[in-house]
């Protein structure tokens, strides 16, 4: 039995499952209509009650609004994806912030001693890159649920990335995702997906 004919045994309706995922598509032009800080904000207000380890929530986002900032992320790019990223309406790099164990009290209060737990760098930094990346998958999520679209990008130096815009260390560049309505020629064609035989095995 095939996805489209398979009972539809999904709570969200047809429409919202499109809106979501099968219509939804990485886009790699944008029309100049903007996005708002209330967008942004609708987004997130949707997007944090996705689970973290710890409830930590590391996720933290840049926004590149004005021409000065894009200037500065451009020549970290890859040159494929310079042209893409200064035209669009908005940018947001999106970085882990690796001492998030600060905000644990507040954030975890059944558990106080968890702060104490990330005490180690390298224990807290694999946690935080951990968590930030399940939170990307959120907001991409939730960009597509506000009716945008997003262009998410690996292609650029994170490092350079976190020393241009996080100096202190405390962040770290994880992935630059453009964000805004999809403009002409947006899509190419969509490539294969695995099956539910592919990747699902029961024991």
């Amino acid at each position: 039995m095939t996805a489209a004919t398979a009972p539809d045994l999904l709570a969200l309706d047809r429409a919202a499952q499109d809106l979501l995922f099968r219509a939804a598509r990485t886009a790699n032009t944008f029309t100049d209509e903007p996005v708002t800080d209330a967008e942004v904000a609708a987004i997130h207000d949707l997007i944090r009650y996705g689970p973290t380890a710890y409830n930590g929530q590391p996720l933290r986002v840049l926004l590149l609004r004005s021409a000065a900032a894009r200037a500065r992320l451009l020549p970290h790019l890859s040159s494929s994806n310079r042209a893409k990223t200064a035209s669009a309406p908005l940018v947001a790099v999106l970085a882990a912030d690796v001492d998030f164990h600060e905000r644990l009290p507040e954030l975890y209060p059944h558990r106080p001693q968890a702060r104490d737990w990330l005490t180690d760098r390298a224990t807290r930094v694999e946690q935080a890159r951990f968590s930030a990346t399940l939170q990307i998958g959120y907001l991409l999520v939730g960009v597509r649920a506000a009716g945008l679209a997003a262009g998410p990008m690996a292609g650029f130096d994170a490092a350079g990335v976190t020393r241009e815009f996080f100096p202190d260390g405390r962040h770290e560049a994880l992935l630059v995702m453009n964000v805004g309505r999809p403009g002409p020629g947006s899509w190419r064609d969509r490539l294969p997906r695995l099956t539910t035989g592919d990747v699902v095995r029961t024991l």
